[in-house]
């Protein structure tokens, strides 16, 4: 079988991606714009071809409120017949007063087959709520047994760091049905590099079990993933059921000047069988000022294996191999 390989970055200047494909036939691809602005979505019959494809605006930032700031991380979920985006967005670009961000996470709904058509298709149906009403970021949603699950990251003002990923059960996708309950916390040396962060979840249902991988430290060269491993017929919304990489599974390659690697997706290639890890990388570490502001996370796909027990194995990142 012919190996499969991307251009690499194959979109540049996209961080947080997020690649959906749906039964129509097309690639759905949606990330953080530099400007924190909007959400865009492109689409294609290819992987290749979402390089090119142009993107629509389908929201943009309101001029004031909760959600007028810093627009990120939009992730594209196809549910019950509608499209949801999900994405964490803030009041203020200023920090609180522990020195974070602002954001919450919102929601928008499309009840039309195509999601690429006017802004006016997309209806905005509020904030996610949690019971701690803090900052939060990077929800992804997953189905397994005929319910739906929402996993996320937010600050727990009595734990130490940035934030921890959480998991509850959802009523309807904009409405939490149980309470949540914590995942993981920052707690390993690689997870703790400048921040104590966990966040960007993404999840994989494949040989029995549940992948949560997400991503840890700042977001420079140390920024860096993990992976939670749950098994489907376990209860999912008990903590203890979930076991913890101990070490990272994906990380910067500095021989290659692969640096950050992280905020994964994951897809399924053209022939339907090959997985697809979907992230953001930089290609150097001197970044002027805040990592946050330097717009040179690019996205980049990559197809990756199984061990014998069948856990995934992602390798290192992909070299820049653009012509």
């Amino acid at each position: 079988m012919a190996e499969i390989n991307y251009t690499a970055p194959l979109i540049i200047q996209r961080a947080d991606p997020y690649i959906y494909r749906h039964t129509d036939g097309y690639y759905y691809f949606t990330a953080s714009v530099p400007a924190y602005n909007r959400i865009e979505i492109r689409r294609a019959r290819t992987i290749e071809g979402l390089a090119h494809a142009a993107p629509r605006t389908i929201w943009r930032k309101h001029d004031e409120g909760p959600m007028s700031q810093l627009i990120w991380a939009p992730e594209l979920h196809y549910i019950d017949g509608k499209w949801f985006v999900y994405f964490a967005a803030a009041e203020t670009t200023a920090f609180d007063e522990n020195g974070m961000f602002q954001h919450r996470m919102f929601c928008i709904e499309c009840d039309q087959d195509n999601p690429m058509g006017k802004e006016e298709d997309w209806v905005e149906r509020g904030q996610v709520k949690t019971p701690m009403d803090s900052f939060s970021l990077d929800a992804t949603t997953f189905e397994l047994n005929g319910k739906l699950y929402y996993v996320w990251a937010q600050k727990d003002p009595d734990i130490k760091g940035n934030s921890n990923l959480y998991i509850a059960e959802m009523e309807n996708p904009w409405t939490l049905k149980t309470k949540p309950v914590m995942l993981s916390k920052p707690e390993y040396d690689w997870e703790t590099k400048v921040f104590w962060v966990n966040e960007g979840p993404a999840v994989l249902h494949r040989n029995g079990r549940l992948f949560l991988t997400y991503s840890a430290s700042a977001t420079d060269e140390n920024y860096a993933m993990g992976m939670l491993t749950c098994d489907d017929d376990a209860d999912v919304l008990d903590a203890a059921n979930w076991s913890k990489s101990k070490t990272p599974v994906f990380q910067s390659d500095i021989d290659h000047d692969q640096f950050g690697p992280g905020h994964n997706s994951f897809t399924v290639a053209e022939d339907g069988k090959t997985d697809l890890m979907v992230y953001h990388c930089r290609n150097y570490t001197d970044i002027k000022g805040d990592p946050l502001y330097d717009p040179n996370r690019h996205t980049i796909v990559k197809p990756f294996t199984y061990d014998e027990n069948g856990v995934p194995e992602f390798g290192k990142p992909v070299p820049y191999n653009y012509k």
